[in-house]
C-alpha cells in the first residue's frame, strides 16, 4: 500500500495493492492490525455505511460535535467522486481549509478523515455505490452540516447546480461554528 499526506495534518490517500489478472482483480479494504498501525491503535471502527447516488448528487458537508466527532475511512465501490474534507478543528493553522480527491472503482483509493473534519462528496457518475467506516455512532442530535457552496470556504466542486437534500441546502454557514 503506498500512502499520501497533505499539507492539512491529519489527512490520508491510502493506495492499496491491487492484484489483477484476466479474471478482475483482488484488495484487501480493510485489516484491523495493519489498519491500527497506521493510523493509530486508538482507532477502532464502529459503524459501515453505504450510500448509492445519481450523477450530480453532493452530500455534505457533515460532522458531528465532539464527543460523538467521526473519522471516517471511505472509498468508492462503484462510479467516482470529489471527495473533500474540510478542516473544523479550532486550534489547527490549517482551520478553514480544505483538501478535495477523486476516487473511483479505478484507482481504488481510501481517504482517511480523521475527526476534526466536515466531509462531503460529490458524485461524478451514475449509480454511485459509496461506502465509509465510521469510528462513532451517527447521532442525529450531535450531527452538523456546513453549506456545501459556502462563500467562505470557497470549495471548487466543478459544478453549479449539483442535486442537494434540502438538510445540506439548509446548512449553517462555515463562520458560525464556533460563534457563542
Amino acid at each position: 500500500m503506498t500512502l499520501t499526506t497533505f499539507d492539512i495534518d491529519g489527512l490520508l490517500l491510502i493506495d492499496p495493492r491491487v492484484f489483477s489478472d484476466e479474471r478482475g482483480y483482488f484488495l484487501e479494504t480493510y485489516n484491523e492490525a495493519k489498519y491500527q498501525h497506521l493510523l493509530g491503535n486508538h482507532i477502532s471502527f464502529v459503524q459501515d455505511n453505504l450510500s448509492l447516488s445519481a450523477n450530480g448528487v453532493l452530500r455534505g458537508l457533515h460532522f458531528q460535535n465532539e464527543p460523538y466527532a467521526q473519522g471516517k475511512l471511505v472509498q468508492v465501490i462503484k462510479g467516482k467522486v470529489l471527495d473533500v474534507a474540510v478542516d473544523i478543528r479550532k486550534d489547527s493553522p490549517t482551520y478553514g481549509q480544505y483538501q478535495s480527491v477523486e476516487l473511483s472503482d479505478a484507482n481504488h483509493f481510501q481517504f482517511w478523515i480523521p475527526p476534526g473534519f466536515a466531509h462531503g462528496f460529490l458524485t461524478l457518475e451514475e449509480n454511485t455505490l459509496f461506502s465509509y467506516k465510521c469510528t462513532q455512532y451517527y447521532s442525529p442530535e450531535n450531527e452538523r452540516t456546513i453549506r456545501w457552496n459556502d462563500e467562505t470556504l470557497q470549495i471548487n466542486w466543478g459544478i453549479d447546480l449539483p442535486i442537494v437534500s434540502k438538510k445540506d441546502t439548509l446548512g449553517e454557514k462555515f463562520v458560525s461554528l464556533h460563534k457563542s
